[in-house]
């Protein structure tokens, strides 16, 4: 158990998204639309 606390954390890296990324994950999230009615949950896309 000491061994595997007394290691040195491990530092991150910061993860960079390319512009093609951010915008596909805009536009999903623009189409991405969930309706609830009374104990049902409905998922669409709108294209």
């Amino acid at each position: 158990m000491e061994e595997i606390y007394s290691e040195e954390p491990r530092t991150c890296r910061i993860a960079k998204a390319r512009p093609e990324t951010i915008s596909f994950l805009m536009a999903f999230s623009r189409s991405y639309q969930v309706a609830d009615y009374d104990n049902l949950t409905f998922e669409r896309f709108l294209n």
